[in-house]
């Protein structure tokens, strides 16, 4: 029986207005691979060697006017139709209903009660249901919601995916706490990401934002610049001595690095 993953982030999405200087951007900066998906629609894989770790595409014609181009996460569940009749009834919306992926399973597009869009996806059980090795460069190691609400955001995934919480941390009087988070049936006390309130600090709208991991952040950051991103943070240390930038790629979409700090 495959292993179940229910709420853990299991893929990710670039939705832009360039795929072709998307590609080139990505490819260079972080040094993944591309590949082109063999289904009904123009889809293009970012992999790590051989294995994919995201996708990415144009923006479709059904995104509301306005919405600038982003990543999204995916979101396993193990009865996506079960999972989305919650949503309204803890205070979320459904913004795209089960959709089907041949072969592969079904997704849908949902917000969370302050605005967050993520995706959520149901395995068909036909591929590989292994998850990537976190710490792996190039892989996706951290989720984090920045938001207006920490708490009442993190009742609602907890109520819809059974997430429990790992660690509060004091970020100091500016920016509050920083509540990181695990899901059910997980190894105990791994944190996949994290919340707090910076999108109400920064004044923007409640989002995701996904740390890729990288083996020299001074060497990464120049590379964004470079290839004509932006630097919006960073980069800084964290605790445990690891290093994070958060960016933005020339098409504006955000995304952030991670490189795990020295261990003596």
């Amino acid at each position: 029986m495959a292993q179940s993953m229910k709420g853990a982030f299991v893929w990710y999405d670039l939705f832009t207005t360039d795929v072709d200087a998307a590609k080139a951007y990505y490819t260079e900066t972080i040094g993944w691979k591309t590949q082109q998906w063999d289904g009904p629609m123009d889809y293009t894989m970012f992999t790590v060697g051989d294995t994919p770790v995201a996708g990415l595409m144009a923006m479709p014609d059904e995104m509301p006017e306005g919405v600038p181009p982003h990543w999204i996460g995916y979101i396993a569940v193990d009865d996506l139709e079960e999972t989305l009749a919650k949503v309204p009834e803890l205070g979320g919306q459904v913004r795209k209903g089960a959709t089907e992926i041949p072969g592969i399973g079904q997704f849908a597009m949902i917000a969370d009660p302050q605005g967050a869009a993520v995706a959520l996806f149901s395995s068909s059980g036909n591929g590989d249901e292994t998850p990537l090795e976190r710490s792996a460069e190039g892989n996706f190691s951290w989720a984090e919601l920045n938001t207006t609400d920490y708490e009442g955001a993190f009742e609602f995934y907890s109520k819809l995916l059974d997430w429990k919480v790992t660690n509060d941390m004091d970020m100091g009087p500016e920016m509050g706490t920083y509540r990181m988070w695990q899901r059910e049936g997980g190894p105990e006390g791994q944190s996949l990401g994290g919340m707090c309130n910076a999108a109400s600090k920064i004044g923007v709208p409640a989002h995701w934002l996904f740390y890729a991991n990288t083996g020299d952040i001074d060497a990464a950051t120049e590379r964004v610049k470079n290839n004509g991103g932006k630097v919006l943070f960073g980069p800084m240390t964290i605790p445990g001595d690891d290093k994070v930038v958060i960016c933005d790629d020339p098409q504006n979409a955000g995304f952030a690095l991670y490189a795990e700090g020295k261990k003596s």
